[in-house]
């Protein structure tokens, strides 16, 4: 099939890319004219396992090219999904959707024929209605048929999630357009992941509750693991015994420094946004929102105390910037509040990150990048874990308590076992253990 991709970020071409390689012919557009001219070179603008080789490949066998013309994109395509993001006002938080309406107005105005419309942005219940409602309004003489197929997509895992997905949803009550995705799906589905056909609205709010269910579930292990250490417990024993109850699961029950990225913090504001506006509540969301800025303010606090109490004038060194690990995502990250409030504080910032320091320089001032992890904590007073990158977990102990002035370890992901960095000679602090 013709299939247009509209949005080049983590959505648009991870799914652009994926199609193509499931055999369809897809053009991917952007209106971010270097975007578009770094991927007709063949370079990925993300960071994604998997996805420069695919770009590669699909570019230079014809079924996968990139344009700015959404014209050009337009002529012969089935279907156009709708990549863009919605993200949050200043202000209320709420989902701006200018975006997403936009493209439907460049759609209509361009589209030569049926066409079904896809929103793949995560967007609040009834923004299919309104897509709906612009095509019609500036192209009565054409048929579209607009349907809802949001992603469930990891950061660093998304070709992996998007070729073999835990479900796919599609949200219409069009028999067409139903006949017309599961046809694009079928290649993408080897392993039979259940096809959930819904209606639009439903499809729209499953994406929410499914990223808000995650939310809240690491601020509740994060919200244990402060108990824990009031009480003596050890959070990762609590946590693999209830997530061995198969209707809890051990996934999201690594306690850390809070959540971040693209989707679950816009996504729990909006949310709580939809419900006001439909006149519900929804109280554990709103606990979830206020509890985690928290959660980053507090991690700050705990890298001072283990710094004993103050951190004027000494250096800290950090490991790990990004959101998550294999991504170089720096939106919402933790440490895009923890470093400002040690520099608040007084303190001397050095940082490494794999992947993501060329993005972190676009948020923070003052911080000194490294090579590596050893330079980094080359002279610091402290080191300081914030995002669990593997090679972090392969560091050679010594030679990383020999670069540090003074052998303060604070580890806010758990990577390594509290008595063997005691019995290593480190002053070592972790997260909900004793």
């Amino acid at each position: 099939m013709h299939i247009v991709v509209i949005g080049t970020g983590y959505v648009g071409l991870v799914s652009g890319a994926c199609f193509a390689e499931a055999g369809h012919t897809v053009v991917c557009v952007d209106n971010d004219h270097a975007k578009i001219a770094a991927l007709k070179r063949g370079q990925s603008t993300i960071h994604e396992q998997g996805l420069d080789a695919l770009i590669s490949t699909n570019s230079k066998n014809g079924r996968l090219s990139f344009t700015s013309d959404i014209a050009v994109a337009l002529k012969g395509a089935t279907t156009a999904f709708i990549c863009v993001g919605t993200p949050a006002r200043a202000g209320d938080g709420e989902s701006d959707l200018s975006f997403v309406f936009q493209v439907a107005r460049d759609i209509a105005k361009h589209a030569t024929g049926p066409l079904v419309v896809v929103t793949k942005s995560t967007v609040p219940v009834g923004t299919g209605d309104r897509v709906a409602e612009i095509l019609d309004e500036c192209r009565p003489d054409i048929a579209f048929t607009v349907a809802s197929n949001p992603e469930f997509l990891r950061e660093g895992n998304a070709v992996g999630d998007f070729q073999k997905p835990d479900r796919i949803v599609i949200g219409t009550d069009d028999p067409r357009a139903r006949e017309v995705l599961a046809g694009i799906f079928a290649p993408l589905n080897a392993a039979n992941a259940p096809v959930l056909m819904t209606r639009r609205r439903t499809a729209e709010l499953m994406k929410y509750a499914a990223n808000i269910f995650l939310a809240m579930k690491i601020t509740f292990i994060n919200e244990i693991a402060d108990l824990c250490e009031k009480t003596g417990a050890d959070v990762t024993e609590v946590a693999r015994g209830i997530g061995l109850d198969t209707r809890i699961g051990p996934k999201f029950l690594q306690p850390g420094p809070g959540f971040g990225g693209s989707c679950l913090p816009k996504d729990v504001h909006a949310l709580i946004q939809t419900s006001q506006f439909a006149g519900t509540d929804l109280r554990l969301l709103e606990a979830v929102a206020a509890a985690n800025p928290r959660r980053k303010r507090n991690m700050a606090r705990k890298i001072i105390a283990a710094c004993g109490g103050s951190v004027r004038g000494k250096t800290i060194a950090i490991l790990g910037l990004t959101y998550k690990p294999d991504t170089d995502d720096m939106r919402d990250a933790p440490a895009l509040a923890i470093i400002p409030a040690l520099q608040d504080a007084g303190a001397v910032i050095r940082a490494y990150d794999p992947f993501g320091m060329d993005n972190a320089k676009r948020f923070m001032d003052g911080v000194t990048y490294t090579k590596d992890a050893y330079d980094c904590a080359k002279g610091a007073d402290a080191l300081a874990v914030i995002t669990e990158w593997s090679e972090f977990r392969d560091l050679d102990v010594q030679r990383l308590k020999t670069a540090l002035a003074t052998p303060t370890l604070v580890d806010l992901r758990n990577i390594w076992d509290p008595e063997t960095m005691r019995s290593a000679g480190f002053t070592y602090t972790s997260i909900g253990r004793p």
